[in-house]
């Protein structure tokens, strides 16, 4: 443990273990790591912790601006925190297995959808215990009507369209079918659970290089230098592709590997709407079923007189590029053009987010592209037994979810330990989890 780092101090000369980056997996690393004698430095670019798990505080409420839902709730390692944190538990089903109004379908047309997305999934299971590792949209059935609206949901799932899925990734995505919520907002969550390592925490200070060609890996931030003897890093692939974060001598193993499990977007629009007491509490729409360009509709989330819009892959990346407004116009059109002309004077958005866009982020959360299932467990390989990866884009089953990012957090915590000669086993600080 080191003494908090504010503003106007340096950073340390050197420290034993560096996190890069302070979301979901950098916080799960920074509290395993938590014991006597080891000197633990989180560095984070944002002038916030919690990275891609955000909530807004506007009106009173929270708004999870990032991850909102505590997927596979009843073998999530976040969910048993939530009430031991202050916060609220909601168990309320979630609305993506029904269609508000019954617009645009039938509830026949419901059971039929629901059908096909069945088969298609089978399929692509099939497919898996096969070991073919291809575009999931080969198991669309060509003369299927639904396939247009498998896909908008594609981009929900995965921030990208089937064809840019491996089916072999998708078919591994671990799923209990249980999903639930932190009233008070998920990214509250993770931000409570930073608590405990903030001392550790150094705000506004991006990490632009990693010197590996001496004993010590040498970190260049905007803050200045220093040394480290095990860097653990947990910032987006983007980052990494790209190389914003740049590793010297380069690591082609990791360069080639997030390259081929990119991020996909997804965008959400918070709306407050007046006269809310007509719409079902948590309800979903759909408005289209012949497009993949189409948005989906979280209708009074927890009760609320709001909406929050949903939109993925191409449609949400053409959207951020062209500004905030352009998301707000996409949805208010929609909702208009599916519930009517007066529902524009209702609606007011309160609240965007911008991920893609984002310089610390690039993305929402990762899919790995066709012939690439296996590029998840390459990132897992340690650099020289010194330099860990980890975040939600490593995790082999929770992937794309802020409890996998935990997860992974911890194996490369537990691994750093390993790497310097210290029992994971010890007093870690965070041992329980």
């Amino acid at each position: 443990m080191i003494d908090r780092v504010s503003a106007s101090h340096p950073l340390p000369s050197q420290v034993d273990v560096a996190i890069i980056g302070a979301g979901a997996a950098g916080i799960a690393a920074a509290r395993r790591l938590m014991r006597p004698g080891l000197s633990v430095l989180v560095l984070e670019a944002r002038d916030r912790v919690g990275g891609r798990a955000w909530t807004a505080r506007v009106e009173g409420e929270g708004l999870d601006m990032g991850c909102g839902w505590l997927h596979s709730a009843d073998d999530n390692v976040l969910a048993g925190r939530v009430e031991a944190e202050g916060l609220t538990l909601d168990q309320t089903p979630p609305p993506w297995r029904t269609q508000a109004f019954d617009h645009e379908m039938t509830p026949a047309d419901q059971a039929a959808f629901g059908e096909a997305f069945a088969a298609f999934d089978q399929r692509v299971t099939e497919a898996a215990a096969r070991g073919e590792d291809r575009p999931a949209s080969d198991f669309f059935d060509p003369d299927s009507r639904w396939n247009a609206r498998m896909d908008a949901i594609s981009g929900a799932l995965n921030g990208a369209r089937f064809a840019e899925v491996s089916s072999l990734d998708y078919d591994a995505y671990g799923d209990t079918g249980v999903n639930w919520r932190v009233r008070e907002g998920y990214g509250r969550l993770i931000a409570r659970l930073g608590e405990a390592a903030a001392d550790a925490v150094v705000r506004d200070c991006a990490v632009r290089r990693i010197d590996r060609s001496g004993p010590l890996l040498r970190l260049e931030t905007s803050r200045g230098e220093l040394t480290a003897r095990v860097v653990i890093l947990t910032v987006p692939n983007s980052l990494i592709a790209t190389e914003a974060v740049r590793i010297d001598p380069p690591v082609p193993a990791w360069l080639e590997a997030t390259a081929g499990v990119p991020l996909g977007l997804a965008s959400k629009v918070h709306m407050t709407m007046r006269g809310a007491g007509d719409f079902q509490p948590d309800t979903q729409l759909w408005t289209r079923t012949d497009t993949a360009e189409t948005g989906g509709y979280h209708l009074r989330p927890f009760g609320r007189p709001m909406i929050e819009a949903y939109f993925g892959a191409g449609l949400a990346w053409g959207l951020e590029a062209e500004g905030p407004a352009a998301l707000v116009d996409f949805a208010v059109s929609e909702l208009v053009a599916a519930l009517g002309s007066n529902l524009r004077r209702r609606l007011e958005a309160v609240a965007v987010s911008n991920w893609g866009v984002d310089p610390w982020s690039r993305g929402a959360y990762s899919h790995a592209l066709p012939g690439h299932a296996g590029d998840r467990a390459k990132l897992r390989v340690a650099v020289e037994d010194r330099i860990f990866l980890a975040g939600e884009a490593t995790a082999p089953v929770y992937y794309g979810t802020a409890h996998g990012a935990w997860m992974e957090g911890e194996r490369a915590a537990d691994a750093a330990l390993i790497s310097l000669g210290l029992d994971p086993r010890g007093d870690d600080g965070d041992s329980e989890a």
